[in-house]
């Protein structure tokens, strides 16, 4: 045994054979990169979902427990505390409100209102916005409100 090395486990004066695989290809994995495009599909789903419908001014609004958005509706009607009418930002006169909704949703089907009122806006104010909807064929209209906490 005097030509056995204890560090090799081979003979004395012998070669090691090293055997060196050279017919691996390298392999890009598919199925991490399908969950990284999954996860970021998701989160832009997620932020389109999660985005406000308001197209409106901003203003004060009155709180409600149950408050919640209606996002099939297509204008928007705001109302300042001063009386002053937007639709979708364009300033407008009430008695030119019916017609200019009428304009707006044109032959649509089942058109709809979001109505964003200021909580100091008289209720006298409120009922004359609303029946200048109703006079625009309107009949789904959403008052919007704050949720309490």
């Amino acid at each position: 045994m005097k030509n056995w090395s204890p560090i090799t486990g081979n003979k004395k004066g012998s070669k090691m054979k090293v055997d060196f695989q050279t017919s691996k290809k390298v392999r890009i994995e598919m199925l991490p990169l399908i969950d990284i495009v999954f996860l970021l599909l998701v989160f832009f789903i997620y932020a389109m979902v999660s985005m406000a419908v308001h197209r409106g001014l901003p203003i004060l609004l009155p709180t409600s427990s149950s408050a919640n958005i209606d996002k099939s509706l297509v204008l928007s009607v705001s109302i300042q505390s001063d009386g002053t009418i937007y639709v979708d930002k364009e300033q407008i006169d009430l008695n030119d409100l019916a017609a200019v909704l009428k304009r707006k949703t044109g032959s649509g089907k089942d058109p709809g209102v979001l109505l964003f009122a200021e909580r100091s806006l008289s209720y006298q104010s409120l009922f004359r916005v609303l029946d200048q909807i109703r006079m625009a064929d309107i009949h789904r209209i959403s008052l919007q409100a704050d949720v309490e906490q």
